[in-house]
């Protein structure tokens, strides 16, 4: 039984669908070859501001027994580095599509990043995140639906490139209602779900594990899953069939990944296991589920996505 991994997102194809996560294996131009160079489907670069960033003091990353807690602040070389990378390397090779994330630190920024890139040579997909909970002082956008609307609105009067957007995790089911009823006005070509639940706290002994915010960190790894699992479902009951998800979050084997699919992912991103694991990551997932379809007699992800099945 031949079994495939492959899947789209808009117009692109992408031989597998597993990717890294925004955050993790992504810094550099050294840590994206790896990615590239790998067995996943792609990759998407650490999410850029117009300027480089330090982020936050360390330590600002901790791995627990459950999956890790962090408070990056952003740190990034900033948007010409990674813009230029990428256009570098689509121009020696076209084997895979790639992500480019990226955010304002205000909305003057936020369309200044976007039209350096829709005026650039780059052709592969845009991440606008919405969704950064660790940047002091810095509320995540995307709880605020007037900001959201009134940015998505302005954004698209210019915008020509397939654009995807970050999202925070929503628990309230009025919460995914409005959002996707504003997300369903635009030609967005995918969101992303979730980011970290933000503002947990880990304590080892008597101390936090992390120096920013006296510990409140964004939580990732298993902590997360049923959250990111809620959400991609949420918003494949409720888009556009347009526009498509991707899952991110708690994807620690290839049945967490199966799950991801099956509430309705296109693609699944990797975090926390792949900072624990490194880039062989890929390649385990990868064969957990081929595992799981061929039991099941799978034989291509879209015979199962979303086909979540519910007490009559």
């Amino acid at each position: 039984m031949t079994v495939s991994l492959s899947t789209t997102i808009g117009n692109f194809t992408f031989d597998n669908c597993f990717m890294n996560a925004a955050g993790v294996h992504c810094y550099s131009k050294e840590e994206l070859l790896d990615i590239y160079q790998s067995n996943a489907g792609s990759f998407v670069t650490k999410t850029a501001t117009l300027e480089p960033r330090e982020g936050n003091p360390l330590p600002r990353y901790a791995d627990t027994s459950l999956g890790s807690i962090n408070s990056m602040g952003l740190p990034n070389l900033g948007l010409d580095y990674y813009l230029t990378f990428l256009e570098e390397l689509e121009q020696s090779s076209t084997t895979k599509p790639t992500f480019l994330s990226l955010t304002g630190l205000s909305s003057q920024e936020t369309h200044q990043l976007l039209n350096i890139v829709n005026q650039s040579s780059f052709q592969g997909l845009i991440e606008l995140n919405l969704s950064c909970p660790n940047v002091p002082g810095k509320p995540q956008v995307a709880y605020d639906f007037e900001t959201t609307n009134h940015l998505l609105a302005e954004v698209f009067t210019y915008f020509t490139k397939p654009l995807g957007i970050k999202l925070p995790p929503y628990f309230d089911i009025v919460h995914f209602d409005q959002a996707a009823a504003i997300f369903n006005q635009y030609p967005l070509v995918f969101v992303n779900c979730i980011n970290s639940i933000g503002n947990g706290l880990v304590i080892e002994d008597e101390s936090v594990l992390i120096r920013p915010k006296h510990g409140f960190g964004g939580l990732g790894g298993q902590y997360v899953k049923p959250t990111a699992l809620a959400n991609v479902h949420a918003f494949y009951q409720r888009l556009n069939p347009s526009i498509q998800i991707i899952g991110t979050g708690g994807v620690i084997n290839g049945r967490d990944a199966f799950e991801h699919i099956l509430c309705g992912a296109s693609m699944v991103q990797i975090g926390t296991t792949l900072h624990k694991e490194g880039i062989p990551a890929f390649q385990r997932l990868s064969q957990e589920l081929r595992e799981i379809m061929v039991q099941k007699g799978y034989e291509s992800i879209d015979d199962f996505r979303g086909e979540l099945k519910y007490f009559a």
